[in-house]
């Protein structure tokens, strides 16, 4: 599962090493084979290398976007928590409050205030309301967050 916009960031990075990227690494390695011997020419290793690391990346982005469900904002899921959904919740007994998106593990990379689906957080909070009261199961202990606040990002 991915949001609507991790879906076009995945689709900006492809197209991005496709048309930029792959090109311009490719004209490198050509330009460092044409200078004779292979064997010790640093640009001509690291600039394949370079290559195979974008060629594997493109293979994984097109499986991404050919098997991942963009899941979009219905408005059945207005009053609840989703995944894609914004929430605020608190803490009152250690006074901590917290925003996050809860999305897929795709989308986690760089975006600080976002958590995975699977997270411990994300699953006692999916399908609760604004008000409801959930308790997060750690490994150091249990906590008790009341839930704010629900948005969603409308397409």
């Amino acid at each position: 599962m991915i949001t609507p916009e991790g879906m076009e960031r995945l689709k900006d990075e492809l197209n991005h090493l496709w048309r930029v990227e792959r090109p311009d690494i490719t004209n490198k390695v050509s330009w460092a084979a044409s200078l004779g011997d292979r064997s010790e020419n640093a640009d001509y290793h690291y600039n394949k290398k370079r290559l195979r690391e974008i060629d594997k990346r493109l293979l994984y982005l097109r499986k991404c976007i050919d098997n991942f469900k963009v899941i979009e904002y219905h408005p059945h899921m207005k009053d609840k928590v989703s995944f894609g959904a914004w929430v605020e919740i608190e803490n009152a007994e250690k006074g901590l409050k917290k925003r996050f998106r809860i999305v897929g593990y795709e989308e986690l990379i760089g975006n600080k205030n976002y958590i995975s689906m699977d997270s411990p957080m994300a699953k006692a909070l999916l399908d609760k309301k604004v008000g409801d009261e959930v308790v997060v199961e750690t490994k150091l202990s249990n906590f008790i967050w009341r839930i704010l606040k629900i948005e969603y990002v409308k397409s």
